[in-house]
């Protein structure tokens, strides 16, 4: 089988997003050198280094481990040239300056290997542009590769074609992007600001006249145009102050540059002016979030607004009506004629933000996409969209909007006076109810509907993600159910993939309830009698939250201690039963993995992690200790590490497991996670959470076929009351520095006392039954504590840890 191989990739430009880049690149093992300008003063990779050391103190983190950073190559273009010989991908993201690409691209042309793929992140400039600087061998090897900011987190890479580029070139970079970045790829037209940023930024300028013209605040305009629209929590201005005015003033002078009258034609040319507000705002150098001010500004603790009038920033933290709320809890279509027949400023501003983003994407949609499926993912990739537009349309009633939005056409209502295409009212799109269809998403270039790409990578996902209207496969009732009530779902894929068991927890944020864990264990025996094994997954973005509070509290009401201590008894032994079954357990997570759902993890033969799981024992943030084994597991864990060491004292390797527990740490990402221990060496981090099942369900069916027998049952040596006695000596210091209170010191001695193994000498051999007995009892000790219940209380109506 020939496959594109990336043994290293060069970064070109040590900037915010090709320093970014090349973190990512490096959360993804993937061997990377950055390059820069030669510093003037100093060690010549100074701009460089420079760089790399703000990678540690940004936020959100670009890096998985800050101590990864040192794993970036540096380079600058005076001393290491030959390193790019050794590159198979060269990534260049340097400013948007054409002449200073195009000077790039002569110097560097003489060193690009044979085969290797040249890639631009330009955000906006002509790709066929760009490629005219290369040398004709390298021109079918070189494309654009758009990365969204933050690139750890933002799901979207837009690939750009030339009209040079192979079309093998665009299907192997796809592949690599797909599976080793975890990326959602789309490829775009060759035209200014590509897709997601032509939808998105004319969506932000529309959305500023339409705030200007109804007369509303910033922060009104962002609380509606936020969460409550479906988009990302910012809203629009708090977002243009994240991604910096300066950066939208640049993405927008490239529309007015390429688009308008004498270049090419576009009827919302008129729409692309910079906004009077923003070109003020430029001119005071107010940038939004990385110069302190934008369209907002932090003073202390309060957050204040600008008022366009004055050009003042005033208290801010006002909110939209609440019946403006309600409104957008309906059904779309109901949703949107409320909206569009509503008296007030709120929901006619929403109706006219939404009907223009309908208007401008079906009027561009034949000269910036192939399909609709494109714009609908860009959005929701790139702009944190619950929905694409596309998506929404169709929803709500495809010809009932399209005829809503040609009357405010006529009425002169909408942003241009372009009408409607013709294919929005005629032919397949109006017979299907919209551009989504089974059969694939419409094409107004090629008038037809197009199934998404079949590329090999693509059959690593079973339950990729999908447009609205697709009729994809739902995991919730594929394959072939075994066993299914309102907690769980036994079940397996068809054909040749039905060899191993899948477990989906079905309960609110798949929390451990009673039912899950009697799920679990039926799940281990059927697996054990006629399976491979089984693997605990779901394609929600959360693996669990841990174990079900709300349905303990009954129980402790009715009942006392005794009815919990039987439930916690319960929950540990179907942990040990995951640990000992007789065929490989995979707990494939992805999201949050806290409390009970590390525990689940932990007791699994194998961990299969999203890139984006954030993994921990929290139980301390409501007052209790992990009660399901998780401090069992760090103490066993200590003993099998002290046991590869020679230095057999347990204490030492004790410490972390302990902190975490007891500062109820979660790592923040799977690398993380696996250097806080939740996750091993052995395990796997998938960087695309599309992929999970299937690599989960591989491993489970390798770990059997090379014939997987359970770990033995072992006693272990614990630190004893040696330990606790020290343990308990750095916690007195903390309480009297005022780190913790009197009850964080009682929560973490308790720890202690479990980790180090009770009242026992050092190096007394204990079982996990054992240590599983001390948990019980420290959780229901902790669960009749008044202080304890303030904190379980206080979380449960408040979502929010009390600290006492």
């Amino acid at each position: 089988m020939s496959r594109f191989q990336v043994k290293k990739v060069a970064v070109l430009g040590a900037g915010v997003m090709g320093a970014q880049i090349a973190a990512h690149l490096v959360n993804c093992r993937v061997p990377v050198v950055m390059f820069d300008l030669p510093a003037k003063e100093g060690p010549k990779n100074g701009i460089v280094s420079r760089a790399i050391e703000g990678l540690k103190k940004l936020k959100p983190a670009p890096l998985g481990v800050l101590d990864d950073a040192s794993l970036i190559q540096q380079a600058n273009y005076e001393e290491h040239m030959d390193v790019l010989k050794e590159c198979d991908l060269i990534i260049e993201a340097i400013a948007e300056r054409m002449d200073w690409k195009t000077d790039l691209y002569h110097k560097i042309a003489p060193f690009i290997a044979e085969g290797a793929i040249v890639a631009s992140n330009t955000s906006g400039l002509s790709i066929t542009t760009l490629s005219e600087a290369l040398p004709e061998a390298i021109k079918p090897r070189f494309c654009g590769i758009h990365f969204f900011n933050p690139p750890r987190y933002m799901a979207l890479v837009e690939l750009i074609n030339t009209p040079t580029t192979q079309a093998t070139v665009l299907d192997e970079l796809e592949a690599f992007v797909t599976t080793a970045l975890g990326k959602g790829v789309i490829r775009a037209h060759d035209t200014p600001n590509f897709i997601a940023n032509r939808v998105g930024i004319a969506g932000m300028l529309a959305t500023i006249k339409e705030a200007d013209a109804f007369g509303l605040s910033y922060d009104v305009v962002d609380d509606l145009t936020g969460k409550k629209l479906g988009r990302a929590s910012s809203g629009t201005f708090r977002t243009a102050d994240v991604v910096g005015l300066d950066t939208m003033a640049h993405v927008i002078k490239t529309l007015q540059d390429n688009l308008g009258e004498g270049k090419i034609a576009d009827p919302f040319a008129d729409m692309y002016g910079t906004p009077p507000v923003l070109a003020s705002l430029l001119e005071s150098k107010s940038l939004g979030q990385k110069s302190g001010a934008g369209f907002y500004k932090k003073v202390g603790r309060d957050i204040l607004r600008l008022d366009p009038e004055s050009m003042e920033y005033v208290p801010g933290g006002a909110k939209a009506d609440e019946v403006v709320g309600r409104m957008l809890k309906k059904p779309a279509g109901e949703r949107l004629g409320l909206l569009r027949h509503a008296e007030g400023a709120e929901p006619r501003f929403l109706w006219a933000v939404l009907r223009d983003q309908f208007h401008y994407a079906a009027v561009h949609l034949a000269s910036i996409a192939e399909t609709a499926r494109d714009i609908d993912f860009a959005m929701r990739w790139g702009f944190g969209a619950k929905q694409g537009p596309f998506e929404l349309w169709q929803e709500a009633g495809w010809l009932k909007v399209a005829n809503w939005i040609k009357e405010d056409i006529d009425a002169g209502k909408a942003l241009s006076s372009a009408p409607l295409p013709d294919w929005v009212f005629n032919g397949p799109v109006a017979a299907a109810g919209g551009v989504h269809t089974p059969e694939g998403s419409w094409s107004a270039s090629s008038h037809a509907f197009i199934p998404r790409r079949k590329l090999p990578v693509y059959e690593r996902q079973y339950f990729p993600e999908d447009v609205l209207g697709s009729n994809t496969p739902a995991f919730e009732t594929a394959g072939t159910t075994l066993h299914e009530d309102d907690a769980i779902r036994l079940w397996t894929l068809d054909g040749d993939q039905s060899d191993v068991l899948i477990a989906s927890i079905k309960t609110k944020m798949h929390a451990i309830s009673p039912d899950v864990v009697e799920g679990l264990a039926m799940g281990v025996d059927l697996a054990e009698k006629s399976y491979k094994g089984l693997v605990i997954w779901s394609n929600h973005a959360m693996f669990s939250a841990g174990a079900d509070l709300q349905a303990m509290l009954p129980a402790f009401m009715m009942a006392g201690v005794s009815a919990v201590d039987g439930a916690e008894a319960e929950m540990q032994a179907v942990m040990l039963r995951l640990r000992y079954a007789s065929v490989p357990v995979v707990s494939a997570i992805r999201g949050l993995a806290l409390g009970g759902g590390c525990e689940m993890a932990v007791y699994s033969a194998r961990r299969v992690a999203a890139m984006e799981s954030y993994i921990g024992l929290v139980e301390v943030g409501v007052g209790l200790v992990p009660g399901a084994g998780g401090l069992t597991y760090i103490a066993r864990r200590a003993a099998e590490n002290a046991a590869k060491s020679s230095n057999k004292d347990v204490l030492p390797f004790l410490t972390e497991g302990f902190t975490a527990a007891a500062m109820a740490t979660v790592g923040t990402s799977a690398l993380e996670s696996r250097k806080l221990g939740y996750l091993l060496d052995s395990d796997v981090v998938v960087p695309n959470k599309d992929e999970l099942l299937f690599v989960a369900l591989n491993e489970a069916r390798a770990l059997y076929n090379s014939g997987y027998r359970p770990p033995h049952k072992r006693l272990f040596p614990v630190a004893g009351r040696n330990g606790i006695a020290t343990i308990k000596g750095q916690l007195v210091n903390m309480q009297g520095g005022g780190f913790i209170s009197a009850h964080d010191f009682h929560i973490a001695s308790l720890i202690a006392g479990v980790v180090c193994g009770g009242d026992v000498d050092a190096g007394t051999l204990v079982s996990e039954e054992y240590l599983m007995t001390l948990e019980r009892k420290a959780f229901c000790a902790l669960l009749e504590h008044p202080k304890t219940q303030e904190r379980i209380m206080g979380m449960m109506s408040t979502g929010k840890p009390v600290r006492n």
